[in-house]
């Protein structure tokens, strides 16, 4: 009987990271697909770069301001309806765009996109982390992170949808939400645990900080390289010589790597230790980043600068939450889990506008020795983490 007990257990608990893992691949391709889709569309209509990157930027002001209240309904209500109004939202947004190319509607609407997602991946990531057992943390969360990479791969390939009309992309990508939406339908709600007694918010997060500041770093990097490539790099990539088709095709090459090493970076992380694998992943993605330039127009090259890159520091927000969620007691974690969607937010923000003024000012290349330069920061600044207690 309880062998039995255990083994539905084990199927029920598998069955949902499955379903979870499908809704983070869906999230990963609308995103993936609106980056670059939405860029290379005010591109051609005549925006400058600096409007352009800010325009880009929405997305992400949605997602920062959307963790300033995320963590108290998901404690209230669970993991499964904000999953499902995150969903709603982008679904909607989504199919609206085609309806107006209009950069003001587009803002609007990327910031509603931003909040949905920031909802459905907080939700998602909370969940898996928090139901995952310590040993195998590394292994789930990573997971995670493959099927974000498997979709942030596939949703360049949207741009090429555009040939079908302006609405098929779009309409595309909202479809598989709601493929997706019924299976998140016949999932158990679960909630976090629950806090022993009522600690401000404020204390919860300098706690989380002072223990965690290093893990929670990646996810600042993972949010400036993933905007700056997929908002900059469409424009780089068309000064330097490149045609929209070669952009879309680049573009994956990034996830592929980050979804190839995703797997083997969460297994070596929860054998050898997380920050040893961070360090090296931080300085081989920092050197990866400063060759791109120098391969020129060179299809091959960057090819292969962007799969070392991704395949690096594709890792980076995954293999963080799951090293903070090591380090810190478990009632901290959903705290942790808002720290670090405010940080990817902050550095997704920065990344398009720093980029959009670096490339208007100092040169095209000077985006790729920035995010080299930020890279080795993050590296030797992990020589000097140590776990503490608070």
């Amino acid at each position: 009987m309880w062998i039995l007990e255990m083994a539905l257990k084990q199927r029920i608990a598998s069955n949902k990271l499955i379903i979870l893992i499908m809704v983070v691949i869906v999230a990963g391709m609308s995103q993936g697909m609106l980056l670059p889709l939405l860029t290379i569309l005010l591109d051609r209509s005549g925006v400058s770069t600096e409007a352009n990157g800010l325009n880009a930027a929405a997305l992400y002001i949605g997602i920062f301001s959307t963790m300033f209240f995320i963590e108290r309904p998901v404690r209230r209500y669970g993991y499964k309806p904000v999953i499902m109004v995150g969903m709603g939202l982008v679904i909607m947004a989504t199919c609206l765009f085609p309806l107006w190319q209009q950069i003001g509607f587009w803002f609007v609407l990327r910031l509603l996109v931003g909040i949905g997602d920031s909802a459905l991946h907080y939700a998602t990531q909370l969940w898996i982390v928090t139901s995952s057992p310590k040993e195998r943390r590394g292994r789930n969360i990573s997971l995670y992170g493959m099927a974000y990479g498997v979709g942030f791969s596939l949703g360049p390939i949207g741009i090429t949808l555009l040939k079908a009309g302006s609405w098929v992309p779009f309409l595309t990508t909202g479809c598989f939400f709601l493929i997706v939406l019924t299976l998140v339908l016949q999932l158990t709600n679960e909630k976090p645990e629950q806090l022993d007694k009522v600690e401000a918010v404020h204390k919860r997060a300098s706690k989380v900080l002072a223990i965690a500041w290093f893990p929670l770093i990646t996810s600042l990097l993972y949010g400036y390289m993933e905007a700056s490539m997929n908002s900059n790099f469409p424009i780089y990539g068309l000064r330097a010589g490149l045609t929209e088709s070669n952009i879309g095709v680049l573009l994956p090459i990034m996830g592929v790597g980050g979804l190839i090493m995703q797997l083997p970076l969460g297994i070596w992380s929860d054998r050898v230790g997380r920050r040893s694998i961070l360090i090296v992943s931080g300085l081989i993605g920092s050197i990866a980043f400063l060759c791109i330039p120098f391969a020129g127009s060179n299809l091959w090259l960057i090819g292969l600068c962007f799969g070392v890159a991704g395949g690096m520091v594709g890792s980076f927000f995954s293999l963080g939450l799951a090293y903070a969620a090591d380090i810190l007691p478990r009632h901290l974690v959903p705290t942790a889990n808002v720290l670090a969607s405010i940080q990817y937010s902050l550095g997704s923000i920065a990344g398009p506008l720093m980029g959009g003024i670096a490339i208007r000012y100092i040169s095209t290349a000077s985006i790729f020795y920035l995010i080299s330069f930020i890279y080795v920061l993050f590296a030797l600044s992990g020589f000097t983490f140590r776990r503490q207690t608070v």
